[in-house]
């Protein structure tokens, strides 16, 4: 029978400024590890410390620009874009450009603090 998600879990995000992250599908709001889909809304001027993780992320640019810095450069992906990064490359997201971006991040397997494995500070 198929499960209805009647609603996100707003989940606190990392970085510099304050980020909305919507988690519907994912550990914490259905409790399905296999695959985590979230809706983000990211400041102009947002940054998060860069990260390894283990799973795969597939971005999907709905407004404004995200930026993607990875080991041999940096990736603006525009609105009606979108970007894959690969468990176990490190990359850096940030919105620097006025209007930050809004986007839709589906991680496979689902996103976890204990996978994500952020750059210390």
């Amino acid at each position: 029978m198929p499960t209805l998600i009647s609603q996100p879990t707003r989940i606190t995000a990392a970085g510099n400024k304050p980020k909305l992250i919507d988690e519907y599908i994912g550990r914490v709001n259905s409790k399905t590890s296999s695959l985590s889909v979230a809706h983000m809304r990211s400041p102009a001027g947002w940054a998060e410390p860069g990260q390894t993780p283990q799973f795969d992320e597939f971005t999907i640019v709905l407004k404004g620009t995200l930026q993607v810095e990875h080991e041999n450069g940096t990736i603006e992906v525009a609105a009606g874009q979108a970007v894959i990064a690969y468990a176990g490359e490190w990359i850096r997201y940030s919105t620097p450009r006025e209007g930050g971006a809004e986007y839709i991040a589906v991680c496979l397997p689902a996103f976890s603090l204990e996978t994500v494995h952020r750059d210390q500070a």
